[in-house]
């Protein structure tokens, strides 16, 4: 089967998934209406969509294209424990801390965002004006890099059309269902975008073995553990090494930015809010999205393990970014079910970017349209709201795209770094919040502020002492370092504050029902 043949077949795949994705936009308009039901639907979300919606909004394409390629292709085997650690901690530990006092306090408080539960928690607008002028400023180069891990395995199977087009039509299809059903719209289609990342990912792992199997590499891990070093100075060794070996500190430093930086993102954080209020749907939601995190995490990072074997551990000509959509294509042969298999894999990927890209966009628009204009515009009608939610979700996704055509390739680092801002500004207030009673404006305060200077104020010191390359390789660090100043400043700072009056500690921490 020749390229054209690919390219028209993959072509109609993705066409029908877009007419799925825009239909149940479409069926979910009636329900987003007020921008309670278009931010939180209604907070009557079942436990399964929940579970996938926070599934698919914590891997994105960047998984599979940035983390799976650059980690396996860097550390092999060992690359594993990323995933089992975003499972256990990023979701199983996450969603058993944290999901019910959130559903509690958020409801009691009658927060939609963010920034409103840190104004109602905290009592200060000042709180909330800032931390959504945070989302707002860092979630655009966020959703960015999601657009230019897709926009990779795009440029790969359609080599004549732009890496820029093949993002523009991500940026439309996604504003589409957004703007239409909002977030009732983005956990419906999570839910069957979950399903087609479960079926791609276990296409991906038996496409890539049987290839591997027909060119005489029946043991992978023996495969592996005879490559020689190369000139980047990997060995079979490293490769095979189960805890990591030189690369401990490495695998420990990315394990905790990406599954504790979830606990406090504004767009994984929404999941609770919006779920059912009943005793089983949490349990529920809490092992279906731990077993699919798992099932994605550990197999994506497999599959990148792989990649030396497939590639003759011969790099890319794109860089590390392209290791997983290079590795793709030369394992799919021709072959009518092969192209089958690799549109599905790249409709995987393009439901893992749409997924995380709408949460993310949704969460940069409600900090602009509930928690800043407000401020200005005091009379503001709920209806006149509502459009600008909607606009601001458009010019949301058009930033974003924007910013995805600038010239910076290295996938990893860009969510990295806003990862981390975001995650070490808010988790701090954010923990702290909703399980101490001591917590107040001033903890909150500086907590947020010794996140940002914790990581940037090593960016800039390494920048200036090592260069800019220097300050990319140590992302993670610093976004770690953000996070737990952020823990440690508000907790400190909170045994001095003065104790929240009884009413106020009644209303938050009172776990009977209002």
């Amino acid at each position: 089967m020749n390229g054209a043949q690919i390219q028209w077949i993959t072509a109609g795949a993705l066409l029908l998934f877009a007419v799925l994705m825009i239909s149940i936009g479409v069926i979910s308009y009636r329900k987003a209406k007020t921008i309670d039901g278009f931010l939180l639907g209604g907070r009557n979300v079942g436990p399964i969509v929940s579970a996938f919606a926070y599934g698919t909004s914590y891997f994105s394409a960047v998984i599979f294209v940035g983390y799976a390629g650059k980690h396996g292709w860097d550390i092999g085997m060992s690359s594993m424990w990323i995933g089992v650690g975003n499972a256990v901690l990023g979701c199983l530990l996450a969603w058993c801390v944290l999901a019910k006092p959130t559903r509690r306090m958020t409801h009691r408080l009658k927060s939609k965002t963010m920034p409103e539960f840190f104004e109602g928690r905290y009592d200060s607008k000042a709180l909330k004006i800032i931390s959504a002028l945070i989302i707002f400023i860092f979630l655009v180069p966020y959703s960015a890099a999601v657009y230019k891990g897709l926009g990779a395995m795009f440029n790969v199977i359609f080599p004549n059309i732009s890496v820029n087009w093949c993002m523009f039509i991500i940026a439309a299809l996604t504003a589409v269902y957004l703007v239409l059903g909002g977030y009732l719209a983005t956990v419906y289609t999570d839910f069957v975008q979950g399903i087609i990342m479960i079926g791609g990912i276990a296409l991906m792992i038996v496409s890539v073995l049987k290839y591997l199997g027909a060119n005489g590499t029946d043991n992978v891990f023996e495969a592996l553990a005879a490559i020689p070093m190369g000139e980047d100075g990997v060995s079979g060794a490293k490769l095979t090494s189960v805890w990591g070996g030189s690369s401990f500190k490495f695998l420990c430093t990315n394990i905790l930015l990406t599954s504790f930086g979830t606990w406090g993102l504004p767009q994984m954080v929404t999941k609770y809010y919006a779920i059912k209020d009943d005793k089983n749907s949490i349990k529920h939601a809490t092992w279906i999205s731990t077993l699919f995190c798992l099932i994605i995490g550990c197999g994506a990072y497999f599959t990148g393990s792989l990649s030396r074997l497939v590639l003759s551990n011969t790099l890319p000509q794109g860089g590390k970014d392209f290791v997983i959509p290079q590795m793709l294509t030369t394992a799919l042969g021709g072959s009518s079910f092969t192209v089958i298999i690799l549109a599905v894999i790249l409709i995987l990927l393009l439901s893992a970017s749409m997924s995380t890209l709408a949460s993310v966009v949704l969460s940069s628009a409600s900090a602009v349209s509930v928690d800043l204009v407000p401020e200005i515009k005091k009379d503001l009608k709920p209806k006149s709201q509502m459009v600008l939610t909607r606009v601001l979700c458009l010019v949301f996704v058009a930033l974003s795209y924007i910013f995805a055509t600038l010239n910076i390739t290295i996938i990893v680092n860009i969510m990295s770094f806003s990862w981390g801002v975001v995650s070490g500004a808010f988790i701090g207030p954010y923990i702290m919040g909703l399980f101490s009673k001591k917590a107040g404006k001033k903890s909150a305060f500086c907590g947020m502020f010794a996140g940002l200077l914790g990581i940037f104020v090593p960016a800039v010191w390494l920048t200036v002492t090592g260069g800019f390359p220097a300050a990319v390789s140590h992302t993670p660090e610093m976004g770690v370092l953000a996070m737990a100043v952020s823990i440690v400043v508000t907790t400190l700072v909170s045994r001095f504050e003065k104790p929240m009056s009884p009413e106020k500690c009644n209303l938050l921490f009172d776990k009977e029902e209002k």
